[in-house]
């Protein structure tokens, strides 16, 4: 709705971003805020425009821009930020005439339709668009050559020779996204659960092939990228089967960058010289579970 006195503050949530007009007779008492002491977001964004009667203040932000955050529920994408109204004493700095104020700010998406009411103009992204780039992330695990520059272009070993795997996400217009490897198991048919099955990383991405004492795996650290996940794995057989193909299945997930990583998304590895568990990020106690067992599944 129109801001006025009565509505001081309109939002219009558009497909990538949201526009916040703030009437500056904020309180509708009659007397004006300053556009200086308005800010939206807790990056503390500043507005973009003051109308030429300069009762208007204008904000325009991304979606994911100044410090939103952001809501999944079963049928919404919520978006939530915040107005603030911090006066800063002007004239006597000792005394301020006006009390602060947070106005919060939510926009709703439906996860299954379409947010336009009005035809869709042939030059804009329908949000259905934007929706797919939401929740379709692009996962690959690739074979890399030994400085990871360019993708393997064989898949043969001999032992004594470490695999160069490479885990990433492309996810497109979502907030940022840590990657992580929750399990590999090597198999010697394309079904995971087949037998035998050996497991390179389990309980929530502990790499238990480095635990061995004849083996150098690890996670490489730090990270390429915060999408990217690298990890070194001694080349293997199953004893007593002469086949030489072997299937490496992997269950990949991201979380938030913004979310530390925790027992539940992690990549830890053994340091032998150590003989402890270490992250390629966060705290130490992350891995302890790998060490006993009970970290948490598939949260």
């Amino acid at each position: 709705q129109a801001a006025a006195p009565l509505h001081p503050v309109a939002v219009q949530c558009q497909e990538a971003q949201v526009v916040v007009t703030v009437h500056r007779d904020l309180f509708g008492t009659g007397r004006l805020v300053r556009a200086a002491d308005l800010t939206l977001g807790s990056a503390a964004c500043l507005p973009v425009a003051q109308s030429t009667a300069e009762s208007m203040v204008t904000f325009v932000v991304g979606l994911h821009e100044c410090g939103s955050t952001l809501q999944m529920t079963p049928d919404s994408l919520i978006y939530k930020t915040s107005l603030f109204y911090k006066p800063v004493p002007s004239g006597n700095l000792i005394i301020v005439r006006a009390n602060a104020a947070v106005v919060p700010i939510e926009c709703h998406y439906p996860r299954k339709s379409n947010v336009s009411s009005n035809a869709v103009r042939p030059t804009w992204a329908p949000f259905h668009s934007t929706l797919s780039a939401e929740e379709r992330l692009m996962f690959s695990l690739r074979l890399m050559n030994d400085d990871w520059s360019t993708e393997r272009l064989s898949n043969g070993f001999q032992l004594g020779e470490s695999l160069h795997l490479q885990a990433d996400v492309a996810s497109g217009d979502h907030v940022p996204l840590r990657l992580f490897v929750d399990d590999c198991v090597a198999t010697l048919s394309p079904d995971r659960n087949s037998s035998p099955r050996y497991a390179l990383i389990d309980l929530s991405g502990c790499l238990v092939d480095g635990r061995s004492d004849e083996t150098t795996s690890a996670f490489i650290s730090p990270r390429p990228r915060q999408e990217t996940l690298q990890f070194v794995v001694d080349a293997f057989k199953f004893a007593g089967d002469d086949r030489n193909l072997i299937y490496i299945t992997c269950h990949l997930k991201v979380s938030p960058v913004d979310q530390g990583p925790n027992p539940l998304n992690k990549a830890c590895s053994f340091n032998k010289a150590s003989s402890l568990w270490a992250p390629v990020e966060g705290t130490g106690d992350i891995c302890s579970c790998c060490e006993t067992g009970n970290c948490p599944l598939y949260g």
